[in-house]
């Protein structure tokens, strides 16, 4: 693939300013003369355009590094979210602040799809589990789903600001979580519903299980609820003691579902067993070693979570940069991982012990779980990276950031 396609040239420098040198010697002045002389120049711009030209500053030197293979440029504001198709990973959906979602081609960004009517910013964005509808959904609370093939839109229904979105493991069933404390679970294309209702505390995070019965919905007053989706009623609520002193930020579950993690705003990673609803174990930086900060500064939150599929290892991203990765069992932290920026995402390597993450400064990075060291670091984008996604062989990742943009970045590794 040819890097940066549909992307546009950058002008790093913009206009350069002409500046004009005189030879002070050759004009032997007074010294009268030469103060007035060197009252016209304006040492900024000539320290700037004069000194450094034919040179990079280091910034300018990394906002013109780019590792990707395609640049995806259509959006007109910030990207926040990215989905890979689950049926063939050919597929990419991007939401932005554009209010748009785009289906485009992972190999060439072609546009199979623009997904147009929404209000505000699109900050959901996923595929069903057979990759022939995409829902789309904005902050405001309107959700669409779209048929791929025909380019239509089937469905849609407006809720209060939405927190999340997703597909069901194994049918054409949508959930969603919103600021009004309710989960939303809806069949598509007939629009047939069930709400479950909590205390009006935000859902601020949710995960149907692999046996696509129960979900797992995490809350901001620091509660876990497991529901049941064919009954309708939580079958577990961990709160009070057990439960998060401050809001979730994200969960996970394992393969088979029996375990999920949570990660809260309190600086806590919970482990908690789906069948009892009991908490098995709990994950946290050792504050000793963590950087100092300010007496009063709120704790380091966890901003994602993820299991490995092939060791007993979990790995938490904080927002100080530290990626903690951990024994299942023990709690032990086996390695830190230490980023210049905080940490937005994380995502396991669906068949290895590769974790990767993405940060505030820009950058894909991939992570050996087994040793804790750096295996490859990724440049292109000039602004924070919000959301990505990695294919199941683990040879790709397509980004969501700031600057407007999606990459798709091949993850080039000596062992394959």
């Amino acid at each position: 693939m040819d890097n940066n396609t549909q992307g546009d040239t950058i002008d790093l420098y913009g206009d350069e300013e002409i500046i004009e040198v005189i030879d002070l010697n050759d004009m032997d002045p007074e010294p009268d003369d030469l103060a007035d002389d060197l009252e016209d120049i304006d040492f900024e711009d000539a320290g700037n355009e004069g000194d450094d030209e034919g040179w990079e500053t280091e910034d300018e030197m990394e906002a013109e590094q780019d590792d990707s293979e395609l640049t995806f440029s259509k959006h007109k504001g910030s990207v926040f979210c990215v989905s890979l198709d689950p049926a063939t990973n050919s597929m990419a959906v991007t939401g932005g602040e554009d209010d748009k979602a785009y289906v485009w081609r992972v190999c060439d960004g072609e546009v199979l799809l623009e997904c147009t009517g929404h209000k505000d910013s699109v900050t959901c964005a996923v595929f069903s589990h057979d990759s022939s509808m995409v829902a789309s959904g904005d902050m405001g609370g309107l959700i669409k789903v779209w048929n791929i093939e025909t380019k239509e839109e089937i469905w849609s229904f407006e809720v209060a600001d939405l927190e999340w979105l997703e597909w069901h493991p194994c049918a054409a069933v949508l959930l969603a979580g919103t600021d009004d404390g309710n989960m939303w679970m809806w069949k598509i294309p007939s629009g047939e519903c069930k709400t479950f209702q909590s205390a009006a505390s935000q859902a601020t995070c949710g995960k149907v299980l692999p046996d696509g019965k129960r979900a797992v919905v995490g809350y901001e007053d620091g509660t876990v609820r497991v529901w049941d989706l064919k009954q309708g009623n939580a079958a577990h609520v961990i709160k009070g003691h057990d439960g998060h002193r401050g809001a979730l930020t994200c969960l996970s579950c394992n393969k088979d579902g029996s375990l999920v993690l949570t990660g809260s705003v309190d600086g806590f990673a919970k482990l908690i067993n789906t069948a009892t609803g009991k908490v098995v174990g709990q994950y946290s930086l050792d504050v000793s070693k963590v950087k100092p900060s300010k007496h009063d500064e709120e704790p380091n939150s966890i901003e994602s979570v993820g299991f490995c599929n092939i060791l007993p290892l979990v790995a938490v991203a904080y927002l100080d940069g530290t990626l903690g990765v951990y024994d299942l069992s023990s709690q032990v932290m086996r390695h830190r991982c230490q980023h210049e920026a905080g940490i937005v995402h994380l995502q396991w390597e669906e068949s290895s012990s590769v974790v990767a993450t993405c940060c505030l400064d820009g950058a894909l990075r991939l992570w050996d779980a087994r040793t804790g060291s750096i295996m490859a670091e990724y440049h292109g984008h000039s602004a924070e990276i919000l959301n990505f996604a990695i294919n199941r062989e683990g040879t790709f990742a397509v980004t969501a950031s700031g600057d407007n943009q999606s990459k798709v970045f091949c993850l080039q590794r000596p062992d394959r």
